[in-house]
């Protein structure tokens, strides 16, 4: 058995620095690798506090900011973040256009506190978010945090942070992920915040080695109740006194102020004593009704025992609060900060919160007109003003297919290819857009170290089945070339600050990153400026939210096509993850012959029939001609069956039976897939990087 590791010696400095750090805090986690990394020569501790731009400060900032001041004095390095992207995530608190004005807002009186507060500025960083939160990597370690924590988990833990509603925006479920993943890029050794933010630390704690980005230790400050009860809130004015009251009204707050006897833990008037104004003074007594007081423990026994009166506590913390405001204010009596102000907090602005997003679609759909129709043919239409403008005009239309990374692409992935097909004999411009990162946020199915090698193997392989079937001169696209850029990051934030986990919850799964997908599907068509994006029509739950998002957020809306999905073998959607009943590319004839000849197909029966399906959405669309089902003389020779409809009635009569349909659907399948499956068997490592064994 291996000894256990031995206690960890503190020179009489190091101990008196342990001290300083740890005093006047309810928890801290971790604390013996603290310990440890005090302990070690030459290491320069590295911490940092955050606050979210939103609701103006107040003296509540006053305990975050004594305890810095400790902090530094021990000799550690403070950054102190003004998290901008938190603050729009939190429930639509500001809009991106304040976020200037709100971050100059708070770090110039932030600034002008510490000063008050006789705290050495120079010791300290000051790091916006938005500096490095739209990056690609940050943007990426989110993604993969995503896929690792349910929604529910993402809930529990900023519960206490972020404004709790019945259906959840979906930016309150990755505000917690953003200020975990924080810690990594800032460098920091350690976190320190209130005790609100516990459950985001235990969060951070338990995730972020999952994916890699090591484990911190959390130091928690007390919360100052606010003067009506409960936290301190810089969104609620009652609660709090901000840190630009004038006197009078510092005064009527605190005289205002809950001070019960026996409720010492919602007590704002006792808490300020204990965590700001004993601090400050100390190692200084304070005097109060002629009697010295040196700590907390002190004030609260005379208070309750009735020795100190309500009014003698109040009037010395008005006086003392007064002092430090008058301070702060004097730094900012200048005109560009009476400008940041009305620019950062306007009176007139009104959260716009999200409704429910089904009524907000107004689009007219299957509009009548010519080159509409051939477009439409017989499948299911959104149109758009966009669409149509570009029809009226005589311009080309820009289609897209979107093709999301999910499994190995198979005969199904054909429906789109053959719609592309029709389109461009109609004059318009197709493209196929890859989704890198759309595999990956459907419940993991693509791993995210097989993103790039999947893509790749998606692109040739849908290249040779679009070959096999005459469709060329379409462009080919990958969504990795937006979906990282800082304004596509920027838009989904954005979206997510919108839509509600219920509006987002189309995919079934558990983890956040399934609520993602409906964004990145949504940002990704906007992105590649379609004019007709076509798809299956199961996604169409996705279609209408995007159109929904497009209008909120005032983005052109986009015209759909949805076309019928090729049926799997066992008569549902041919799936990408069921290799029994998927005709793979990679299939051997034989193979194919199997699947197909296993299929339901009983004598006179149309329903469920998977070989007429398989006829009348592939073959007759592909051979624009009439087929010949050869067959011996025997048993009445060959059939020529003109279109689908008379392939329907022969069978229906039985003038032909399954074994005579399912050799022929055999047997055009195979050709279809010949050329695919030619060209990807000898490419064995394309494949096997695609789709890496799990370990």
């Amino acid at each position: 058995m291996a000894n256990a590791e031995a206690p960890v010696e503190l020179t009489e400095e190091d101990l008196r620095r342990k001290n300083l750090i740890l005093r006047n805090l309810q928890e801290a986690l971790g604390t013996d690798k603290l310990v440890k990394q005090l302990s070690t020569p030459g290491k320069n501790v590295h911490l940092y506090w955050g606050t979210a731009t939103t609701g103006r400060p107040h003296v509540g900032y006053m305990v975050p900011m004594q305890k810095i001041a400790d902090f530094l004095n021990a000799g550690l390095r403070v950054t102190i973040l003004f998290a901008d992207v938190h603050a729009f995530l939190d429930n639509l608190k500001s809009t991106f256009e304040m976020l200037d004005y709100r971050v100059a807002y708070y770090e110039y009186t932030i600034k002008a506190l510490l000063n008050a507060l006789n705290v050495p500025l120079e010791k300290l960083h000051f790091v916006r978010g938005s500096s490095y939160q739209l990056s690609e990597p940050y943007t990426k370690d989110i993604l993969r945090l995503c896929g690792n924590i349910s929604q529910r988990d993402a809930l529990r833990a900023g519960a206490e942070v972020v404004k709790q509603v019945d259906s959840p925006l979906l930016s309150g479920l990755l505000y917690p992920l953003l200020q975990a993943v924080d810690e990594q890029y800032l460098k920091v050794d350690g976190q320190c915040g209130g005790v609100d933010q516990r459950k985001i630390f235990i969060l951070a704690e338990e995730q972020l080695p999952k994916i890699k980005l090591g484990k911190r230790w959390h130091l928690m400050n007390p919360m100052v109740p606010g003067l009506t009860g409960g936290k301190m809130s810089s969104s609620e004015i009652d609660s709090k006194i901000d840190l630009l009251d004038s006197p009078e009204i510092v005064a009527k707050k605190i005289d205002g102020a809950c001070c019960e006897k026996g409720n010492p833990d919602d007590n704002g008037v006792l808490a300020f004593f204990h965590f700001v104004l004993l601090p400050i003074v100390h190692p200084n007594s304070i005097e109060l009704d002629g009697k010295s007081f040196a700590t907390y423990e002190e004030i609260k026994t005379d208070f309750e025992s009735g020795a100190l009166s309500e009014k003698t506590l109040k009037d010395y913390l008005k006086t003392f609060l007064i002092n430090v405001l008058e301070k702060v204010q004097e730094q900012c009596k200048t005109p560009e900060m009476a400008e940041t102000i009305k620019k950062a907090y306007p009176t007139t602005f009104e959260e716009e919160l999200s409704e429910n997003l089904k009524s907000r679609l107004k689009i007219e759909e299957d509009k009548e007109n010519k080159k509409l129709a051939e477009i439409k043919d017989n499948l299911k239409l959104i149109s758009s003003s966009g669409l149509e403008e570009k029809l009226n005009k005589n311009e080309p239309v820009k289609v897209l297919w979107r093709v999301s990374t999910k499994g190995r692409v198979n005969l199904g992935h054909i429906a789109g290819l053959i719609q592309l097909k029709r389109l461009q004999k109609l004059g318009c411009k197709c493209s196929v857009l890859i989704s890198d990162i759309g595999g990956y946020l459907d419940n993991g199915k693509c791993p995210w170290n097989a993103l790039e090698a999947r893509a790749k193997y998606y692109e040739e392989a849908l290249k040779q089945l679009a070959a096999a079937i005459g469709l060329t001169e379409i462009e080919f696209l990958h969504s990795s070339k937006n979906e990282f850029q800082e304004s596509f990051t920027l838009d989904m934030y954005k979206i997510a600050s919108k839509v509600t986990r219920d509006d987002s919850a189309i995919i079934k799964g558990n983890t956040l990153a399934t609520h993602l997908w409906p964004i990145y599907f949504t940002l990704d068509i906007h992105y590649a400026d379609a004019d007709l994006i076509i798809t299956g029509e199961e996604q169409k739950p996705f279609v209408d939210l995007a159109n929904q998002l497009y209008d909120l957020l005032k983005m052109p809306q986009r015209a759909a096509l949805f076309f019928s999905v090729i049926p799997g073998m066992n008569g549902e959607k041919m799936s990408a993850s069921n290799s029994d009943f998927r005709l793979d590319l990679l299939d051997t004839a034989k193979q194919v012959k199997t699947k197909i000849g296993k299929s339901f197909c009983e004598p006179g029966n149309l329903e469920g029939n998977v070989a007429l399906e398989l006829a009348k959405l592939i073959i007759f669309p592909l051979e624009e001609k009439e087929i010949i089902i050869e067959r011996p003389e025997e048993y009445g020779g060959n059939v020529v069956v003109p279109d689908y409809k008379a392939l329907e009635d022969f069978f229906a009569t039985q003038k032909i039976h399954p074994s005579d349909l399912k050799p022929m659907v055999t047997n055009k399948i195979n050709a279809i897939i010949e050329p695919a499956r030619a060209a990807l068997t000898p490419q064995t490592k394309l494949v096997q990087a695609a789709f890496p064994k799990v370990k």
